[in-house]
């Protein structure tokens, strides 16, 4: 409780600072309260949660007689500004990704999201019906016009790519949760009202604060000095034009008609994902949460000016794509017509290192792959726990380089799809002057899969994706730089099966999952039980990095999957490395070993199939805490992991 209400009070003291237009200094300053942002913020929060204001005990000059200093971990102080006068009411952002949805199990939010959402399970192609030419004076506005039909039906997502579905909710909600979470954790809320004003960066400065913004509400100015800035604040960030970072791309904008409706209509997947491809244009139907609502998005003519576009265009418009087909609508709950560019910023940091985009800010794409919000949201949730890591003195602050190299990547991949996946939706020819023919659509439709599940994601070699020390030979489908691919385990306390994603809490914690092999071999417990005294040696992994007086899981958290009948093991046969006490009290924590085996109810996971794991070989599996795959190594090679730890965390005094 204690901890608690140092991390309350610290973050109250902060609020109460908001009202006071004095300069004030902060360890991160977030511009914006958009999906990157409040994942970044969320971060945050978890790290003072679990790690500030935690008194330490260290020992003083080595000494084992009970002499000891105490030292106690400072939490992280942050502000969130937006510039809007309260929290999103209506986004225009609705899909969410599996990947999406697997971020905020991680958080403990996703069964909000699954029992509020929409879920999209299976997508209806319609186009054209080229072998049947509609009659004269059958279509609606000219004689002769084809009509359109289904050509194909496809599983929304691959099977087996996640654990998690794809949903359909509005921004507001989403963001809502993590904000609601966040407030939860430590007290945090936003700054509303506050407009970005100016930015002055002190390079080459010794300073501790060396960027100072002033904000501005209702005619009050404010400075907030900070270590770090995140610019989250969109597509016409503020903080981007100070630095003078220009966005790189198509220069031209698409336009783009968007709406929520009420329909009465006879088509009859209006309940289903769809894309229709008709003569006069393309619309994609998103169902939406409830049972009745729709969203249809489709894209104007070039030339298009959005602000003179009115809702009888866009409903025009829709009854003509549909055609044969009745639609007619009920209500418009909610309309808009808008332009956006394909362009990614040219740098995602300034020249100090200490301004960072993110979102919008820095990677603005079209609709059509449901990108803009899943992909700003793992912006934030990249740098985060860097931020945490580094800000609570767990790493160097060279992590920080790793989200410029692995989201900027990704933010240029992702401009490339969504170029490819317009030309698709395109109603106009594509380079050779042809028109992709609708099985042509549905096929590339499938392959692009893993974007718009959020997949795609696969960091390159660095500081944070040991390639060198890794073997990928050892589990041939887990890809080191990737999120690790997730099947059902079983925990042997309890025998409740879990997805093994799932045991991957987003609570500041790397996993060291050890894949120790058959449970018949005889070889296996007796390497189980050498690598238990590698780790928890003086000089092993998890105490060189595990501040003394902190549970030796608090940076470190080992998990065990074995392979067989679990019912032919007992604890006791287990090495007390993997069984660690309970955080809180001195109790035994039984539930780090899984199985991969027949759980009662559930069937069987094969999570050493999915993985591409040898169960005779066996292999360590190092995920960060963001669920990607930083490293695979033999078991016995423990002694490099702590090696290459080095390179980027701060080893503690024990």
């Amino acid at each position: 409780m204690e901890i608690v209400s140092e991390v309350l009070g610290r973050a109250r003291s902060a609020s109460k600072a908001a009202e006071d237009p004095a300069e004030e200094s902060v360890d991160v300053l977030i511009c914006g309260s958009g999906s990157a942002g409040l994942a970044c913020a969320l971060w945050l929060a978890i790290y003072n949660h679990k790690f500030g204001g935690i008194s330490l005990k260290a020992e003083v000059n080595g000494s084992s007689q009970g002499n000891q200093e105490s030292s106690t971990t400072r939490p992280v102080t942050y502000r969130i500004l937006e510039c809007r006068d309260g929290p999103l009411q209506l986004g225009q952002a609705d899909g969410v990704q599996c990947r999406t949805v697997e971020i905020y199990e991680s958080f403990g939010l996703d069964h909000i999201l699954k029992n509020e959402g929409y879920w999209v399970n299976e997508v209806s192609f319609w186009a054209v019906d080229q072998a049947n030419p509609a009659t004269d004076g059958d279509g609606p506005t000219e004689p002769g016009r084809k009509k359109i039909v289904r050509t194909g039906r496809a599983a929304d997502v691959q099977p087996g790519l996640s654990h998690q579905p794809h949903l359909i909710l509005n921004q507001a909600r989403i963001n809502g949760l993590m904000l609601e979470k966040m407030k939860a954790l430590n007290g945090q809320d936003v700054d509303y009202g506050w407009k970005v004003a100016d930015l002055e960066v002190k390079k080459n400065s010794n300073e501790s604060h060396p960027v100072t913004v002033t904000s501005e509400k209702g005619g009050t100015k404010r400075s907030i000095r900070a270590k770090y800035v995140l610019g989250g604040d969109g597509a016409h960030s503020q903080i981007r034009r100070s630095l003078q970072i220009p966005m790189e791309g198509d220069n031209s904008n698409a336009v783009w008609g968007v709406m929520d409706v009420f329909p009465r209509t006879d088509f009859p997947d209006f309940r289903k994902k769809c894309t229709i491809h008709s003569e006069v244009g393309t619309l994609i139907i998103i169902p939406r949460e409830g049972d009745t609502m729709i969203r249809m998005y489709f894209e104007l003519p070039d030339g298009t000016n959005p602000k003179s576009v009115t809702l009888e265009d866009l409903q025009k418009k829709a009854k003509d794509i549909f055609w044969p087909y009745n639609m007619e609508f009920c209500t418009t709950k909610w309309w808009s017509a808008y332009s956006i560019g394909q362009r990614v910023a040219k740098s995602m940091v300034d020249d100090s290192g200490h301004i960072f985009l993110a979102g919008d800010a820095c990677h603005t794409h079209s609709p059509k792959a449901g990108q803009g919000m899943n992909a700003s949201l793992q912006d934030g949730y990249n740098i985060g726990w860097k931020l945490g890591a580094l800000l609570m003195g767990q790493a160097d602050q060279s992590i920080l380089n790793t989200y410029i190299q692995e989201r900027h990547q990704y933010a240029q991949q992702l401009i490339d799809f969504d170029k490819y996946w317009a030309k698709l939706f395109s109603s106009e020819p594509q380079e050779d002057g042809k028109k992709p023919t609708a099985e042509e659509f549905n096929q590339a439709f499938i392959k692009g899969g893993l974007f718009t599940a959020g997949m795609a994601a696969n960091y390159q070699d660095s500081d944070l994706v040991a390639n060198s020390i890794s073997d990928q030979n050892l589990a041939k489908k887990v890809v080191v730089g990737q999120r690790l691919p997730s099947a059902q385990v079983v925990r042997m306390s309890d025998s409740k099966p879990f997805p093994l994603l799932k045991l991957l809490q987003s609570d500041g914690r790397w996993r060291i999952l050890v894949f120790a092999g058959d449970v018949d071999d005889p070889a296996t417990l007796p390497s189980l039980d050498r690598l238990g005294e590698e780790l928890s040696s003086e000089k092993g992994l998890l105490r060189k990095f595990t501040p003394a007086g902190m549970p030796a899981d608090s940076i470190l958290d080992t998990l065990v999957v074995l392979r067989g009948d679990r019912k032919t093991l007992e604890f006791d046969q287990i090495h007390a490395a993997f069984k660690p006490n309970l955080d809180d009290m001195p109790i035994t924590n039984l539930h780090k070993i899984f199985f991969d085996d027949e759980s009662w109810n559930w069937g069987h996971g094969h999570v050493y199939e999915t993985l591409g794991i040898n169960p005779r070989v066996g292999c360590i599996v190092v995920a960060r805490p963001d669920q990607y795959v930083s490293a695979v190594v033999r078991l016995r090679e423990s002694a490099e992991l702590s090696e290459w730890f080095m390179k980027f965390m701060r080893p503690t005094n024990n």
